[in-house]
């Protein structure tokens, strides 16, 4: 799998990586994630990101890939420490008490990368969240730091210079990135992970889906009617993911899933290559003629 150097770090990452929501949130089996994670990385995956807030996810990836530590990189995020929907706590004790447990939930004594999760520019702008992480880096803890985030948050965080990486939401039903944060991530050498890189495929069902985690995409699919979601699924996610590898600036794409044969799938829907420039300039060209100003970049 053909691998893209994360910006200015010493990571090689592959272009797939690994998202560790769906096996938190949807309660997956710890016999799956095994299966999932150890067939990833003898296919080549070397990315693997997690949050503390995704339930169990990062119990279940130590148990399931601890043992193999050396074999990929590992990413977490923090700023909630009882869940998305509880909250956050952006205090410097708190990060440091969340990465901690991070560390012992995952089995291991360092990560690749700490990442504030969703966290706003004006807590950004108020500095201390920005000290825990360079804390949490001086004491070995993590070896890079970064910012998960989406609109004018993001491009805070890429402007102020203390971030390694950006992960933020870049698909064909969220394009606001593509103009308002990863060209500046790219001028100042910041690694970009993609995530949400298929749009949660909230067309496959051909029907609003029940999860209103994916109604914001549903909706924009539908009046944005691209041409390729109306045959094949597979080939429709293809080209999505394809769309989302070919911005310039993007270094790897974070999907999730909790079913073990999914992520050979996606690398097999890979192999077709980048979009041709033709492909991929209509796809932009129809965000540009469709997106109103309010299709803001999706948590």
């Amino acid at each position: 799998m053909e691998k893209r150097r994360l910006g200015t770090t010493d990571m090689e990452v592959s272009v797939l990586g690994f998202g560790g929501s769906e096996i938190g949130y949807e309660r997956a089996s710890a016999e799956t994630v095994a299966r999932l994670l150890n067939s990833a990385l003898d296919a080549g995956l070397n990315v693997i990101d997690t949050a503390e807030c995704y339930y169990n996810s990062e119990e279940f990836i130590g148990q399931a890939v601890g043992n193999r530590r050396n074999d990929f990189y590992l990413s977490t995020k923090c700023g909630h420490p009882h869940g998305m929907e509880s909250g956050a706590n952006w205090s410097k004790a708190s990060i440091l008490e969340s990465v901690e447990r991070s560390l012992e939930r995952l089995k291991t004594d360092r990560l690749d990368l700490l990442q504030l999760h969703s966290c706003s520019e004006a807590e950004l702008r108020k500095g201390e969240v920005i000290d825990a992480l360079q804390t949490a880096r001086e004491k070995g803890h993590t070896r890079y730091i970064g910012y998960s985030g989406d609109s004018h948050a993001a491009h805070f965080a890429v402007q102020c210079g203390a971030f390694d990486t950006l992960q933020t939401s870049i698909n064909i039903a969220d394009q606001e990135a593509i103009n308002l944060t990863v060209p500046l991530a790219r001028e100042k050498q910041i690694g970009v992970i993609a995530k949400r890189p298929i749009a949660n495929a909230a067309w496959k069902t051909g029907h609003r889906p029940i999860d209103s985690y994916h109604h914001e995409y549903w909706q924009r699919l539908r009046k944005l009617n691209y041409d390729f979601l109306r045959g094949d699924l597979n080939r429709g996610i293809s080209i999505a993911l394809r769309f989302t590898l070919s911005v310039p600036g993007v270094h790897t794409a974070i999907v999730g899933t909790k079913k073990p044969e999914r992520w050979g799938e996606n690398a097999r829907l890979l192999e077709a290559g980048p979009l041709n420039e033709k492909e991929f300039e209509t796809i932009r060209e129809r965000w540009e003629e469709s997106a109103p100003r309010t299709w803001i970049g999706q948590i």
